[in-house]
């Protein structure tokens, strides 16, 4: 099966990833954590066909988004304006690569509405995003 047939909810996730990730970007705000090590090895293979991720991205975001190494460790700024948009995380955001789920990050998830956890790469414009080509209109 293809990447751009694969239907997963790791790649569905993802998509709603790149949707508040665009929103973020549209309000001036930082790039949103990917703190799952299941959803970002979707990105990785998704990212493996060139066309397939600029699509998806498209789909998802309206615009391209690229993947980039940016590593730390806190309070996941993005949380609510998942929530707002979609209901509660689900498993899946608590999931490493290998299927094994974070127990006690989702336990406080669940208890405080809280994630605090490590990252080591998000989102951000990719080139084909027209941004830097475009000047800003000013209000007259």
């Amino acid at each position: 099966m293809s990447t751009t047939t694969m239907a997963s909810l790791e790649l569905v996730e993802l998509g709603k990833f790149f949707t508040v990730a665009a929103r973020r970007f549209d309000a001036g705000q930082a790039a949103p954590e990917m703190f799952s090590t299941a959803i970002d090895a979707a990105w990785h293979r998704l990212a493996e066909d060139r066309e397939a991720h600029s699509e998806f991205s498209q789909e998802h975001a309206g615009q391209e988004l690229i993947h980039a190494e940016t590593a730390g460790h806190g309070t996941i700024a993005w949380v609510n304006a998942y929530e707002e948009a979609y209901g509660p995380l689900p498993l899946i955001w608590f999931t490493n690569a290998h299927g094994t789920v974070n127990s006690e990050s989702l336990a406080r998830y669940r208890e405080t509405g809280v994630v605090v956890a490590e990252w080591d790469c998000s989102p951000k414009p990719g080139p084909g995003d027209g941004d830097d080509m475009v000047p800003k209109k000013t209000a007259r």
